[in-house]
């Protein structure tokens, strides 16, 4: 594509971790020029987060993944000379975001309003973990914390399981995209008003949201959901809503007519009950239907399930999900290759424009890799 959505914006991110520099990431596969500013020596921390195996040159790949079509920036914002380095940088973007506690960018001097007074026009993006505001703002946001207070960790699982966590960081994702979303609602603002915007959101909030549908019964009816017994998928939904297994698998069965079902399979204990107690009988009506799907392979219940339209599809893992020509054909995937020479594969930005794909090979950059370039570009800085 020759000329992306934001190609001419310059976003400055302070952000580490995951969620700012996810926010990042999606800004600048979409034609953002992305400067990381980082502090001297060490960086984002998420460069030396330890996961065993997941290293490649001298940061964490989950750095790389998350970092890549970047440019990175040192200063040390203690440092008067480099503070005043960074502001006029500020002058000169569009875009600021941060993921710092809420006090912390106040007290460098870089607040919303300290920021505002140098570039009134700048949109100031800033994620916290509870908000700025409470006897919460200064607990650590961290995903697996956050899905766990939020009541989210008692959506997944069986009734009678622990509270079981999301298998990955998903507060930080949404909490990111939708950082996205504010700051593109607030440039189209500034477009046509010509003023900024400060933009605020919480991993909080961000979960909160993610579960609208069971506060807002639970607000309607002041009674907690209740995770099936067995197969659970979705503590609102009726049988047979959930994950089943087979001779020799797996298969997840959505909002399906339980007489419907029975027909299709064969199960003739299954005809015993219908919509009207799909819910009233949920656990009944699962537990014969998990006993009749163990008698044979997915393939067999899926031909069936498919030939009269119901919902029902294989659960694959990764390596089975890679070899279908349905996610081939996709093509989400993209190769980038590292400084150091080291080529990495990982997914491309999910959005089409006017048809074309976007990718990338732009890798994350090397700690300060920028600086200089930065210093003599943007900041007339003779070397």
């Amino acid at each position: 594509m020759s000329r992306l959505p934001l190609q001419g914006l310059l976003v400055l991110e302070f952000s580490q971790y995951l969620s700012g520099p996810s926010a990042g990431l999606r800004l600048a596969d979409l034609g953002a020029r992305v400067i990381k500013v980082e502090r001297p020596d060490t960086g984002d921390a998420c460069r030396r987060l330890s996961i065993k195996d997941l290293w490649t040159d001298d940061s964490s790949l989950l750095f790389h993944t998350i970092n890549r079509n970047k440019e990175s920036y040192t200063a040390d914002l203690k440092n008067p000379e480099d503070l005043a380095m960074v502001k006029k940088l500020i002058e000169k973007a569009d875009v600021l975001t941060h993921n710092f506690r809420p006090g912390i960018m106040e007290k460098i001097g870089l607040g919303y309003p300290e920021v505002k007074k140098i570039n009134p026009r700048i949109i100031y993006g800033a994620i916290s973990g509870y908000g700025k505001e409470g006897p919460w703002k200064n607990r650590p946001g961290q995903d697996l914390l956050l899905q766990s207070m939020s009541g989210l960790a008692y959506t997944t699982g069986n009734a009678k399981d622990n509270p079981m966590p999301f298998g990955l960081a998903i507060a930080d994702n949404l909490c990111g995209s939708q950082l996205v979303q504010g700051i593109l609602s607030a440039l189209i603002r500034r477009h046509k008003t010509g003023t900024g915007a400060l933009i605020e959101i919480s991993l909080l909030e961000s979960l909160l949201d993610f579960q609208f549908e069971l506060l807002t019964t639970y607000h309607s009816s002041g009674k907690l959901p209740k995770r099936s017994k067995v197969n659970n998928g979705h503590p609102l939904l009726h049988a047979p809503y959930g994950i089943y297994a087979t001779a020799d698998g797996h298969i997840a069965i959505a909002m399906v007519d339980i007489k419907q079902l029975a027909k299709a399979i064969g199960c003739n204990e299954l005809m015993a009950y219908d919509q009207k107690v799909a819910f009233s009988l949920r656990d009944e009506i699962k537990s014969v239907l998990a006993k009749h799907l163990l008698t044979q392979p997915s393939s067999v219940w899926l031909e069936k399930m498919h030939a009269k339209d119901l919902w029902a599809m294989e659960v694959l893992d990764w390596k089975r999900l890679t070899e279908q020509e349905a996610y081939t054909c996709l093509q989400m995937e993209q190769t980038i290759t590292t400084s150091k020479g080291k080529d990495i594969t990982t997914t491309r930005c999910p959005i089409r424009i006017n048809g074309q794909r976007l990718f990338s090979s732009k890798p994350a950059p090397q700690l300060g890799e920028h600086t200089k370039q930065i210093n003599k570009e943007l900041l007339k800085v003779k070397s």
